[in-house]
C-alpha cells in the first residue's frame, strides 16, 4: 500500500537537463533531515532538450520522483498548477528549477510553518541575478501593482510551503490566466515570511525577455482587473471637461472678436487626437471581450502528454 506523503516539492522544468539530477539530490538531502514521507514532483514543461529523458531516469530510481510531461509548453505558471492538481502532500513546496531557490531552504519553511502558518513564502532579500532582470522584475511588479490594485513585492517569487488547504483554494480559481504568486496573494489564509539565500542562476538565461514579461504583465492585468477600464473612463471624463473649458474659451474669444475663423490645424489636432483615443478605449474594451471569449471556449489550461509513477 502506497503511503501518503506528507511533503511534496513542485517543480516546473523548462531547459534544465544539466540541473535536474543536481536539484533531485540536493532536495533529498534537505527532505531527508525532516524524516517525512515526500514526493518529488518534475512537471516537464515542453522543453527541446532531454529535461524529460534525465526525469524518467531519476523517476526509475526513486519512486518518491514522479514525473509530469506536458504536451508543449504552456508556461511556467501553467506548469505549477498541473503539479499543485497532481500532489496529495499535507504541505506542498513550489519552487523553481534553477536552482536559485535553494532546496536547504525547505526545512526552515517546513519549521516556520509548524508555528502555525497556511503558507510561508521565501523572501529574496538580495537576489542573485542580472541588472536586466531586477530591472525588468521590478519594473513589472511596479505596473502589476498599480493596475491591479494589490501589493507586489519583487522579492518574493514562487519558492515557499503551502498547506494543502491553501493549494485547494487555487486549484478552485477556474481562472483561464494563471500566475502563482497572485493567485496566493488573492486566496489570504494566515501567511508569514522568512528571509532566504537566493542562489546564482547555475547555467544559461531567463525564459523572460522583456516580450514575454510584457505579455505576461499585459495577460494578469486583464484577468485580475478592471482598473484600466476605469482609467479610459476617467480619461474621457478628464478630456470632456477640458475640451468643455477650452469651449468656453474659444466663444468668450470669438464674441470679443479675438477670434474670427477657427484655425484649421486647431480643428485636425481635435480630430486626430480624439479619434485616436477612441480607438485606444475600444482596444481595451476589446481585449477584455476577446479574454471572455477565451475563457468561454473552457479549454484545459493545460495537457498532460505522459506522466511517471503517478499511482491512483
Amino acid at each position: 500500500m502506497e503511503h501518503k506523503p506528507h511533503i511534496s516539492i513542485i517543480s516546473p522544468v523548462y531547459h534544465a537537463e544539466n540541473l535536474i539530477e543536481q536539484l533531485v539530490e540536493e532536495i533529498l538531502v534537505a527532505i531527508q533531515n525532516l524524516k517525512v514521507a515526500y514526493e518529488i514532483i518534475l512537471v516537464e514543461d515542453g522543453s527541446s532538450d532531454r529535461s524529460w529523458d534525465k526525469i524518467k531516469t531519476l523517476c526509475k530510481e526513486n519512486s518518491n520522483v514522479k514525473g509530469i510531461k506536458l504536451s508543449r509548453n504552456f508556461g511556467q505558471h501553467y506548469a505549477i498548477t498541473a503539479g499543485l492538481e497532481a500532489s496529495k502532500g499535507e504541505w506542498v513546496v513550489v519552487m523553481d528549477c534553477d536552482l536559485q531557490d535553494k532546496p536547504v531552504e525547505i526545512n526552515n519553511l517546513y519549521n516556520k510553518a509548524l508555528e502555525g502558518f497556511d503558507l510561508v513564502l521565501a523572501r529574496r532579500i538580495v537576489r542573485q541575478d542580472s541588472f536586466f532582470k531586477r530591472a525588468s522584475s521590478q519594473l513589472f511588479y511596479n505596473i502589476f501593482g498599480y493596475l491591479t490594485d494589490t501589493k507586489q513585492d519583487q522579492t518574493i517569487g514562487n519558492f515557499g510551503i503551502y498547506n494543502q488547504k491553501v493549494i485547494h483554494a487555487i486549484i478552485s480559481m477556474k481562472d483561464y490566466t494563471r500566475f502563482f504568486p497572485t493567485m496566493v496573494n488573492w486566496v489570504g489564509y494566515n501567511s508569514a515570511y522568512i528571509d532566504v539565500s537566493h542562489g546564482k542562476r547555475e547555467e544559461g538565461v531567463s525564459s523572460y525577455s522583456w516580450r514575454k514579461l510584457i505579455k505576461l504583465a499585459f495577460d494578469n492585468i486583464i484577468a485580475f482587473s478592471d482598473k484600466p477600464l476605469r482609467i479610459t473612463v476617467t480619461l474621457g471624463l478628464g478630456i470632456s471637461f477640458i475640451s468643455f473649458i477650452i469651449a468656453i474659451y474659444y466663444i468668450v474669444e470669438y464674441y470679443t472678436g479675438n477670434i474670427v475663423i477657427i484655425g484649421y490645424a486647431s480643428l485636425i489636432v481635435s480630430v486626430w487626437f480624439l479619434s485616436g483615443l477612441i480607438i485606444f478605449i475600444l482596444g481595451i474594451v476589446g481585449i477584455y471581450v476577446g479574454k471572455t471569449f477565451e475563457s468561454s471556449k473552457n479549454r484545459p489550461t493545460y495537457i498532460v502528454h505522459e506522466q511517471l509513477n503517478m499511482k491512483v
